[in-house]
């Protein structure tokens, strides 16, 4: 179980026992010896490079797709995190729930949830009233089929002042100049409407001192009694809070309404957006997510593709289109999916930041509450999955004459998205099945679309079978770990499709990170928390696991740190690469996600021939590559030591300056906080300025450093 986060200004939740989130298991090709990195080994001998500008031969293209994002809502990193939403349950579509044990059953069951009657039932947490009013939930006047919940607000005849609702936001709302757009329906009782109009004022205001930032007011608004009108607003707001305990109201004067009953549903709140994309992502996250100059984004997951059910799998026609027609589900993780963040706004995510999207489709597994065990599509019932995929391929790729890109096109997007990489399922080592649901569905999709690469979310890990994957296609393979298995399995990938017959077959590693210290045992304890937050620790050995990848670009195509996001409210997993709440102002980028960001930034378009003629790789690591216009060499170097290494790097070409970026600090456990978010960050390196062919300089210990040699 992991800490437990609550504050006093919005939804308060517990954190239950989530589904333990997958893993990769280890295989006979791990070196059981391992080096402790968080100790010194006192090894200081001199390593020397040759490094070769000249053999064209011995060069090979990098891979073009390192470094990406895995997403998945998992921590409220969608709702509640990059998608920028600020309401929270805006449309009481469900709530949280928690899992347990109880004697007599095997695995886990739900034992608790928000609602006491039916579990992941509508709630109004995170609403209040403002004024004489009575909130209830209502079911007799839905908005639509998807959202059949509202909120009923009765205003009792002798009612005075001001009366409406707040939301109190996803643990706090920001408020900082700029302009809000704010939206919601409402309809009104027809036996109670007195056929007036009606005002509503929509303000944001501080939660302890009840100061109105800002305000905006929809005058003469005739309510009708048969159908929801949408109702908005835009908030121009100067004022900067002093803190993120913050809510939006909705009032109205009490002397037009009262005695009147309304609904509400569908209540929303968007600050500005990453590139102004209507329902788009908070712009302070998606911002860093952008500087890393990601090449990929892997979505919509993680386990949270799969469902808690087959019936509450991520259903992808159910997240697209207008948001009232968006049930949402409860999700994987505890929580409800408001789907906001849909199949379309994944598409536009990529889109935004020049990304290819690595779609994953459902693939016939579904887990369950039980834990890691879930339910199958027979093999007899496999054509159901692969229309469901052929479908989708077709919304996100089919030109305007086809049924399901018409539809896209009729969703404000009518050009057409480019999709070469489908992953089908997703950790699929943990059923029986998927030999054959995957050998079903490759075969299927490649005859539809052959020029996609397909990727399989499991090779060798489950004892009882191997996939084969067909040359052409890709693994993705996960991996949370200690620091020492990274560090061990530098070379992991060095002739690895030929020593495991894969020819042919890239590696995408689509998760990972160092999940715990190193133990006396050696692996990691699954009962125990992660590390709280990636410290330099963690992104030296996820460098040195890296740097094995961009040394076999032939083998590991992509890469993607995860998970990418935690909410420091509510939380199933650490640790995670940027941490963050309701204030932009405490969003912290963390040690491994400037490890990523440092190697992203430094992408040469061949790599370069590397000699050791002095020493060897551990604790010193180490790879070389040139950029397209061949005027930079860069030279990527770690070391996982705590003392200095001396280095001397040879070229066969004249340099006419280095220059460089490290980043290192003199405690290994070092981490980034609210307090300090610069304790590791990527720093420019001080060094003499030289030319020549020949440079020498000491390796500080515990450091990452990029070399970049101007020739």
């Amino acid at each position: 179980m992991l800490k437990r986060f609550s504050v006093a200004i919005a939804v308060v939740t517990a954190l239950a026992p989530s589904i333990a989130h997958a893993h990769r298991f280890r295989t006979s090709r791990e070196n059981s010896l391992y080096s402790r990195i968080t100790n010194s080994t006192g090894n200081s001998t001199a390593v020397e490079l040759q490094i070769s500008t000249k053999d064209t031969k011995g060069r090979n293209d990098t891979a073009p797709y390192l470094y990406g994002l895995m997403f998945e809502d998992i921590s409220h990193s969608g709702d509640g995190g990059i998608y920028a939403e600020m309401i929270t349950n805006r449309a009481f579509q469900g709530s949280n729930l928690y899992f347990g044990t109880t004697p007599g059953l095997s695995g886990n069951m739900i034992v608790g949830s928000e609602n006491p009657i039916v579990p992941a039932g509508p709630v109004l947490t995170g609403w209040a009233p403002i004024g004489d009013v009575r909130m209830n939930l209502d079911i007799l006047h839905p908005l639509s089929d998807a959202l059949p919940t509202v909120m009923q607000l009765d205003v009792p005849a002798g009612a005075t002042g001001e009366v409406g609702f707040l939301n109190y936001g996803w643990w706090g709302m920001d408020v900082s100049p700029q302009d809000y757009k704010a939206s919601f329906y409402v309809l009104a009782n027809a036996p109670r409407y007195t056929n007036n109009v009606t005002a509503f004022t929509v303000s944001l205001r501080s939660n302890l001192t009840g100061e109105v930032w800002a305000s905006t007011k929809i005058s003469n608004v005739p309510v009708d009694t048969v159908d929801y009108i949408q109702l908005n607003a835009t908030i121009s707001n100067k004022a900067t809070a002093p803190d993120s305990n913050n809510t939006l109201a909705i009032t109205m004067d009490a002397s037009q309404v009262a005695g009147q009953t309304f609904y509400f549903d569908l209540i929303s709140l968007f600050p500005e957006t990453f590139k102004n994309r209507p329902n788009g992502l908070r712009k302070d996250i998606a911002e860093a997510f952008y500087d890393m100059k990601p090449k990929f984004l892997r979505f919509p997951g993680g386990n949270n593709i799969e469902g808690l059910s087959v019936q509450k799998r991520w259903k992808w026609w159910e997240t697209i289109g207008p948001l009232k027609d968006r049930p949402g589900r409860i999700a994987d993780w505890n929580y409800v999916n408001t789907d906001g963040l849909g199949l379309l706004e994944y598409l536009e995510w990529t889109e935004d930041m020049e990304m290819e999207p690595v779609l994953a489709v459902y693939s016939g597994f579904s887990l369950d509450v039980w834990g890691q065990a879930g339910t199958s599509f027979p093999e007899s019932r496999m054509d159901e999955i692969l229309q469901e995929a052929l479908d989708e391929l077709e919304y996100c790729m089919g030109s305007t004459s086809t049924k399901y890109g018409a539809l896209r096109a009729s969703h404000d997007h009518p050009a057409p998205f480019k999709i070469n990489f489908i992953e089908i399922g997703n950790e699929d080592w943990f059923s029986s099945t998927y030999p054959y649901r995957f050998s079903y569905l490759y075969k299927g999709l490649k005859a539809a679309y052959p020029d996609i690469t397909l990727i399989s979310t499991a090779y060798n890990e489950n004892a009882d079978y191997n996939i084969t994957i067909p040359a052409g296609g890709m693994w993705d393979t996960h991996h949370y770990e200690e620091p020492h298995y990274f560090l061990d399995n530098f070379n992991f990938y060095d002739n690895w499709q030929t020593s495991t017959n894969n020819e042919g077959v890239g590696v995408l590693l689509g998760e990972y990170s160092v999940k715990q210290l190193d133990s006396p045992s050696g692996v990691i304890n699954w009962s125990l928390p992660g590390v709280p937050f990636p410290q330099l620790i963690s992104a030296i050995a996820e460098g040195t696991y890296a740097l094995g990848g961009e040394r076999n670009p032939n083998t590991v195509k992509m890469s993607s740190y995860a998970p990418s996001l935690i909410n420091t409210n509510w939380f199933n997993w650490t640790p995670d690469m940027i941490s963050f709440n309701a204030d932009p102002k405490q969003t912290v980028l963390s040690s491994s996600y400037w490890q990523q960001w440092l190697f992203a930034h430094f992408r040469g378009s061949q790599t370069l021939p590397v000699t050791n003629t002095r020493g060897d790789f551990r604790p010193l690591f180490w790879a070389s590559s040139i950029n397209d216009a061949e005027t930079e060499v860069y030279l990527k170097v770690i070391n996982s030591d705590a003392v200095g290494i001396p280095l001397t790097v040879n070229l066969d070409t004249s340099f006419k300056s280095v220059n460089g970026t490290i980043i290192t600090n003199s405690n290994p456990n070092a981490y980034n906080t609210v307090e300090d978010m610069e304790a590791v960050v990527p720093r420019k390196l001080n060094v003499t300025s030289t030319s020549g062919k020949k440079f020498m300089w000491i390796v500080p210990a515990y450091s990452i450093t990029v070399l970049q040699f101007d020739i």
